[in-house]
């Protein structure tokens, strides 16, 4: 495999990937309303001759090409986030901007840049004879990631019956290779209360107060250490190979953490004790944390036990149709993942990096130095599909993708071009790495 030839038809393909998410930007599709985009990447795959192309029920693009035995995957999301706040943008998300180096807009790395370099590495691929009887290149353009990530992957696995060797997110890495991420999941904690007239409150069952002691005890489980002395341990005891089997990924991936992040209540009025309260609470799993442990933990605070029976510690779900009407009910658990340093993966995708462009992250002039002061082997601080992929259902995931985290949700959001050309040259190239050595 030549891989100076893989990096010239990259560049070759520039123009038309810049073209490509130009398009995909002027496009609006938040989470369930993605389908005029998922069009646009149907009709990019049919001209650039991708040798099968299928949407599923739930709307999933997915776009094969080749026919040989191990199937290698990778993923993008077609979905964004709102653009929140319009005085915040300097220009327009929908029509963008673009210079010699850069294209902004809503999208552009979070993340349909790496769908566009995914798309064009599979094109690569067939236009330079790598598809063999080893493997097929799967793309695919996944939906309602941003309202519920691996959502999607979760219905690809079990209902269309598709289980990669491995998958590829291409969720923006700038410029490195991320083998892990800490996991999620949204918890639910309901109080009870009695109500009574607010000028007399001794009367009532204040459900407000007693969500205030839980919820200092909440913050004391995220912010304490892990000492014997201290009544509620922190979450950091999860970094100590005492209480963790999993210490070492843990201390890759970070402690968890957990903080209120909505609050609700119920009363007969303003001139009333509440006689109802309720939070969701935004926990971060490290290496080692399940559902159970985490639900289990917040039933134990002292303030939940003092409480009894008047608190109700849950898990929400998530039942929101796709753009195609179709609801696929889940909990809202994102597993923790991590991928070994060791896996033949993360050591074929090293390889090929290494071939391509070396053992450092690449980037533009403007975020060169802060890349190579990072090592290249990482992980994200947020959450992708690989909770689904890896987190649940045990596939094989690593990260590779163009754009920039601190990009994702943010306003002003961009991408760099030759961060499209870069990740399309590795995607060309990986399967054959992987072949060779696996």
């Amino acid at each position: 495999m030549d891989f100076n030839e893989i990096n010239k038809a990259a560049e070759g393909y520039r123009k038309d990937m810049i073209k490509f998410l130009r398009d995909l930007v002027k496009i609006p599709g938040e989470s369930a309303e993605e389908g005029a985009k998922m069009d646009r990447a149907k009709a990019e795959m049919t001209n650039l001759g991708f040798d099968k192309i299928e949407v599923d029920p739930q709307g999933n693009l997915l776009g094969y090409m080749g026919t040989g035995k191990k199937l290698i995957a990778f993923d993008g999301h077609m979905d964004t986030v709102g653009i929140g706040e319009m005085s915040n943008w300097k220009f327009n998300p929908y029509d963008g901007y673009e210079t010699d180096t850069e294209i902004g807009g809503r999208g552009t790395s979070d993340q349909e840049g790496g769908i566009v370099s995914a798309i064009y590495g599979a094109k690569i691929m067939k236009d330079l004879g790598l598809l063999t009887e080893k493997y097929t290149a799967l793309v695919t353009v996944t939906v309602q990631e941003e309202d519920c990530d691996g959502l999607c992957w979760q219905y690809i696995i079990k209902e269309d019956g598709i289980r990669p060797e491995f998958v590829v997110s291409t969720e923006p890495t700038d410029g490195g290779i991320y083998r892990g991420q800490r996991g999620r999941m949204e918890i639910k904690v309901e109080v009870k209360g009695v109500s009574c007239h607010g000028s007399a409150p001794e009367r009532g069952d204040n459900a407000i107060y007693k969500m205030a002691d839980i919820l200092q005890d909440v913050r004391a489980l995220n912010n304490n250490g892990d000492t014997e002395s201290t009544v509620i341990r922190g979450l950091v005891r999860m970094l100590d190979e005492k209480y963790n089997p999993e210490w070492k990924e843990a201390r890759f991936l970070g402690k968890g953490t957990v903080t209120a992040s909505q609050i609700f209540h119920s009363s007969p009025s303003r001139c009333a004790v509440a006689d109802g309260c309720t939070v969701s609470l935004d926990r971060r799993m490290t290496a080692g944390e399940t559902w159970e442990s985490c639900l289990e933990e917040i039933r134990q605070l002292p303030a939940v036990k003092k409480y009894g029976e008047d608190v109700v510690v849950s898990m929400y779900d998530y039942d929101r149709p796709s753009y195609t009407g179709l609801t696929y009910p889940i909990e809202c658990y994102f597993p923790t993942w991590v991928i070994p340093e060791e896996h033949g993966v993360t050591k074929a995708l090293m390889e090929t990096h290494r071939n391509l462009y070396g053992e450092e992250r690449k980037g533009s002039k403007e975020t060169i130095d802060m890349r190579k002061a990072r090592p290249l082997l990482d992980k994200w601080t947020f959450s992708t599909n690989g909770v689904s992929i890896m987190g649940r259902n045990g596939i094989p995931c690593i990260g590779f993708g163009p754009g920039a985290e601190a990009q994702a949700h943010a306003p002003n959001e961009k991408t760099w071009k030759d961060d499209l050309v870069r990740c399309a040259a590795v995607y060309a190239a990986l399967p054959t790495v992987y072949c060779e050595n696996n």
